[in-house]
């Protein structure tokens, strides 16, 4: 038997939390079925990065080409909620989000090449795969999929052997892109009016649409001094400041799982987070969520996670609880399970 995937979206500096996803799935398949043999399809623009990527025996790697199959694959797995209109005989997507059909977070251009994408992959696809509850109920109602051919696979996250033993800092940490949809012009706004100095708001990610707007806002602010956007940085940068950070705000406008929000729970990060989409799915009992459009409501709960250690103690112990929930194995397990559904895995 002979699996085929989209692997483009693994291989890049640095990862979004779909290119992490595609990693995590593509190797842990790998790892979970030395029997089957499995093929990496990178569209043109990434195969030759495909070609020199690790990979296990039992992964060959195959252009992927939009009306033609290569390779032998009888199962085909789009990642991104793209499929090729290539004849395989099965066919599989996963949808992570579909923010492009409700609001403006990307350009028009964007939105509308991503929208059709999207209604063609949810055309093609026996099953799809969707990341959280939110996300599959979008799916039904914004593409008219029926729930019988949805199944809910959820992301994972890798928790540390051990918590950091370092003292904590004063310090607030967002880890993503920095863009229109992650809300971080009022989150620099409530961190103005709630965090007195010493304390830090660091933005670990690189640029997005609407960057500059949050730019403009950050210069303009009087705590701008106490204010860093590091741009892009390593895995292991962005590890070192996980196990430094004494709060985590992620007060998005929209998301469709939330990888950052768990990444913090693992690390004993207190997370303040969303009311918005699959955010308050993800999170649980475990973070401290706020209507994200409104400004005064992110600056009294991280004053209060400022303020309250008890609090922050108190989200710790429910953070690794709540990650310990969502592991990449699941993930894994979860996709086989469709394979097999589909009769094209053992």
């Amino acid at each position: 038997m002979t699996i085929g995937l989209d692997a483009t979206y693994s291989e890049g500096r640095q990862l979004s939390g779909i290119g992490v996803y595609c990693r995590e799935l593509l190797h842990g398949l790998a790892r979970a079925h030395p029997g089957t043999r499995f093929e990496w399809h990178y569209r043109l623009h990434r195969l030759r990065a495909g070609l020199r990527a690790e990979r296990p025996a039992n992964v060959a790697v195959r252009p992927l080409l939009e009306r033609f199959r290569t390779g032998r694959a009888r199962l085909f797995h789009g990642l991104n909620q793209r499929l090729p209109a290539a004849p395989y005989r099965l066919r599989v997507a996963t949808f992570h989000d579909l923010f492009v059909f409700t609001a403006e977070y990307s350009t028009p251009e964007f939105r509308e090449r991503f929208r059709q994408q999207a209604r063609e992959a949810a055309a093609r696809a026996d099953l799809i795969l969707c990341v959280s509850r939110f996300t599959a109920g979008q799916v039904e109602e914004i593409l008219g999929v029926p729930a019988t051919r949805l199944r809910v696979t959820p992301h994972g996250v890798r928790l540390p052997d051990t918590l950091s033993e370092e003292e904590r800092e004063p310090l607030v940490l967002h880890v993503g892109a920095v863009q229109k949809r992650k809300n971080l012009a009022r989150l620099v706004a409530a961190f103005e009016k709630a965090a007195p100095p010493p304390w830090r708001l660091v933005l670990a990610g690189g640029g997005g649409y609407g960057a500059e707007e949050v730019q403009a806002r950050i210069r303009q602010s009087p705590a701008a001094e106490r204010i860093t956007w590091t741009g892009w940085i390593a895995d292991a940068e962005i590890e070192r400041l996980y196990r430094r950070a004494s709060v985590f705000a992620f007060p998005s406008l929209d998301e469709g799982f939330g990888i950052p929000v768990l990444e913090a729970m693992a690390h004993g990060v207190p997370v303040l987070s969303s009311t918005r989409g699959a955010l308050p799915e993800v999170c649980g009992d475990a973070a401290v969520l706020v209507d994200p459009f409104r400004e005064d409501d992110i600056a009294q709960a991280l004053e209060a996670l400022i303020r309250d250690p008890s609090l922050r103690a108190r989200l710790v112990r429910a953070g690794r609880a709540r990650a310990a929930e969502f592991s990449w194995q699941r993930t894994v397990d979860g996709t086989w399970s469709a394979y097999r559904e589909l009769g094209a895995a053992d």
